[in-house]
């Protein structure tokens, strides 16, 4: 193998763990927005629950009032 041609292949090689490395950090950031987006909807899905379990209360005392 010529220095040249050994000369690209170290080029080729040093992109390629760049991106490598790019790619790590672009899947660690990745897990950390998808654990956050879980986290955001199981706080939402609590939130919708209570909202639902509030509405549903003040319907079961106006039919209550409506039967008085």
């Amino acid at each position: 193998m010529s220095d040249e041609q050994l000369h690209t292949l170290e080029i080729k090689l040093d992109e390629l763990l760049r991106q490598c490395s790019r790619l790590q950090q672009e899947n660690i950031e990745l897990k950390q927005r998808e654990s956050d987006w879980r986290h955001e909807r199981v706080r939402l899905v609590e939130k919708n629950e209570l909202a639902r379990s509030r509405v549903e209360a003040m319907i079961s005392r106006l039919k209550s009032l409506e039967s008085d």
